[in-house]
């Protein structure tokens, strides 16, 4: 990728609203290059795809926990039932796969702590888990879905 892909990942990841005439003029390409540029990062897999980003708290999700899970198990079996499940909940905006002391971290979003402990009964339900510690937040200090494009 040379500086103008770059700029134009960095300028679709702040407003993907952008037309490409938008997107051209301002980093000095004429409109037809620029799309083409587009197209390229697109089938390139660089550009994902395009979203809107919605407010949680305009949705009612009010919290935001970190949960933590702990497994006894490490067969792929196990793993892949896991990651079926913990995936299918729609609370769950992130799942990774962790070293460390954890083997599983998640994000979820929910309206509150009721809602918060629907969500675990679900969680739990269907797997064999070893241990669930969750961390709720209290304030989001810094938030964006912008990568860094060096």
């Amino acid at each position: 990728m040379d500086r103008l892909d770059k700029e134009i990942v960095r300028l679709l990841q702040q407003d993907a609203t952008l037309s490409v005439s938008e997107i051209a003029e301002r980093i000095g390409l004429s409109t037809t290059p620029c799309w083409k540029r587009i197209q390229r990062l697109e089938q390139q897999g660089v550009i994902i795809k395009r979203v809107a980003l919605a407010d949680a708290e305009s949705l009612g999700l009010h919290m935001t926990a970190f949960v933590l899970v702990k497994t006894t198990s490490h067969e792929s079996n196990w793993l892949n039932a896991f990651a079926e499940h913990a995936s299918s909940l729609d609370e769950v905006t992130e799942f990774y796969r962790m070293s460390g002391e954890y083997d599983y971290m998640l994000k979820v979003l929910v309206k509150d702590m009721k809602a918060y402990d629907l969500f675990y009964k679900k969680l739990v339900s269907n797997v064999d888990i070893a241990n669930v510690t969750t961390n709720f937040a209290m304030e989001q200090i810094k938030y964006t879905t912008e990568l860094p494009v060096n």
